[in-house]
């Protein structure tokens, strides 16, 4: 009899696939994350209609920042959307059926990332355009600035995936959900409160949270340097980015050394 061995990588490869197909098909199944996702698609399109509807701009705001008003609390939900897809499995004991299923703690963990991290780009993106479009076409034409929704747009989509995989990091670190999303949300709030505190530092604390990001990308008028750091958009998603990226690998660090 023959045994056909695949050759390391591509086990590495195969193995990655099924952990995201499994990770696809308990998100699906779960009543918490299908709910939250679908609040965090619907929230900026009903903002849009919302802020259109009532003429609650600030005078000095842009179309795309006030479409976008509610983006930020769907933001938040993005982040809770990343804790539950781990702590609600800690809380349930299936955690220990998944790292059955998939032996290797780091492909759980990074199928977890990338589903997440997709799911709601995409949906961001969709959402925070149809957004856009929806207050653009309400909204008297010529009274406002436009704004620049390309390429905000796509950073915009990028924020929330960050904040998808921040509350997934974090929810791998705490694994209880309660304390996973109130964890979480802080952690996007925090430095914006927090950051005018630090003198000369306040250009990158107050940057650090997805939020802040968020706001300079959409152009809101509520994006001040006092609130949400100097640093302009971009380079305040790459920061987010970075940071996110330092408490994933923490994360991973720690699932990979404790038990289930």
């Amino acid at each position: 009899m023959t045994t056909l061995t695949l050759p390391a990588g591509r086990r590495e490869k195969t193995g990655f696939r099924q952990a995201l197909a499994y990770e696809w098909i308990k998100f699906r199944s779960v009543r918490s994350t299908v709910w939250t996702t679908a609040a965090t698609a619907v929230l900026p399109v009903l903002g849009a209609a919302f802020v259109a509807a009532t003429g609650s701009l600030q005078p000095d705001d842009t179309v795309l920042g006030g479409s976008l008003t509610l983006s930020v609390v769907a933001q938040m939900l993005a982040a809770v959307v990343g804790a539950l897809v781990v702590s609600g499995e800690y809380s349930s004991g299936t955690i220990r059926t998944t790292f059955a299923a998939v032996p290797h703690r780091s492909t759980v963990f990074a199928a977890k990332a990338a589903l997440v991290a997709g799911v709601m780009y995409v949906l961001a993106l969709l959402s925070c355009s149809t957004a856009y479009l929806v207050g653009n076409a309400m909204l008297p034409e010529g009274r406002y600035a436009q704004g620049d929704p390309l390429p905000a747009l796509f950073g915009i989509a990028a924020s929330f995936a960050v904040a998808a995989v921040l509350g997934l990091a974090v929810g791998t670190l705490v694994r209880h959900s309660a304390g996973a999303v109130t964890t979480v949300i802080g952690l996007l709030l925090l430095p914006s409160l927090f950051g005018p505190l630090f003198g000369n530092a306040e250009r990158w604390i107050a940057g650090l949270s997805p939020t802040a990001a968020l706001e300079k990308l959409t152009q809101t008028s509520d994006a001040a340097a006092d609130a949400v750091g100097s640093l302009g958009p971009w380079p305040s998603l790459l920061l987010v980015a970075a940071c996110t990226a330092a408490v994933s690998l923490a994360a991973l660090l720690l699932l990979r050394r404790r038990d289930a």
